[in-house]
Parts: C-alpha cells; sequence; structure tokens
C-alpha cells in the first residue's frame, strides 16, 4: 500500500506554522486561467477571476511593447463590528495578480481593447490591416 497524505484537516498543524513562512511560499497560488483565441482580423485574451469588477483591473502596454495585465484585489477586510460568528477555517482568500505577454507583431497596439464581463476580462487585440503591394519588376534577359 502506497502512503497517502491529506491536506483537509480543519486545524493547522505544527507544520503549517514552520512551513507557510516568507522564506517558503504557499505553492498553491496560482494564475488566472487564460485562453487566446485568433481569427482573421484579431486576437482574444480571456482571463477567467471570478468575482472580477473593472475597477480591480490595469490593462496597459509597457515601455517594451508588451501587454501587461495586473488585477488587484481591494477586498477590504474590516475588524470589529456585530459579528455573530467566527470562522472555523477561512479559504477565500485572493491574491493580486500581474503578467507581461509578448504580443505578436502583427497586433494593432493603439486599438486594443478590454472589458469585464460575468467574471472574465477579455481583451481584444486587432490586427494590423496588411496591405498588399503589388510590386513592379523589371527583369533582364540575358
Amino acid at each position: 500500500m502506497l502512503p497517502v497524505m491529506f491536506k483537509n484537516s480543519w486545524f493547522p498543524t505544527v507544520f503549517d506554522d514552520f512551513l507557510n513562512t516568507d522564506f517558503l511560499p504557499r505553492a498553491n497560488n496560482t494564475a488566472p486561467a487564460v485562453n487566446v483565441k485568433e481569427d482573421e482580423s484579431s486576437y482574444v485574451m480571456e482571463l477567467a477571476s471570478p468575482g472580477i469588477r473593472k475597477e480591480f483591473c490595469r490593462v496597459s502596454i509597457n515601455n517594451d511593447g508588451n501587454l501587461c495585465i495586473a488585477i488587484e484585489n481591494k477586498t477590504e477586510h474590516k475588524e470589529g463590528g456585530s459579528h455573530k460568528h467566527h470562522y472555523l477555517r477561512r479559504e477565500f482568500s485572493y491574491s493580486n495578480y500581474e503578467q507581461c505577454y509578448t504580443l505578436p507583431d502583427d497586433v494593432d497596439k493603439q486599438a486594443i481593447g478590454a472589458k469585464v464581463e460575468n467574471g472574465i476580462l477579455t481583451v481584444t487585440m486587432p490586427k494590423v490591416k496588411k496591405e498588399e503591394k503589388k510590386e513592379t519588376k523589371t527583369i533582364t534577359v540575358s
């Protein structure tokens, strides 16, 4: 029989206090799930972040021409008040997220748009319209 480790206890263990420090950050911190779609005219990036509001999002192009997306948790934890309960376990904790993405060469950086709807940040990146130039060339006969 193989050993199995369960991490579903209701109370913290002695090891949790030792291992959950700044020196050993938690490994279960994750970034939002990202989908990227492409069609003839644009790229569309979707970031899933339940409960997100547009006030929490920043989308920008940095000096290197990369797309930077930041989602900041603005939830306030109020102390005191007339609480009639206390938490035995509390896992609703959201961290901030920031990531820069390298854009393809054919993205029109001046026309990028973003919106938040139903917990999904959608960033639309139109492609630069390519003009087909007909080149004339003189061929020398030898």
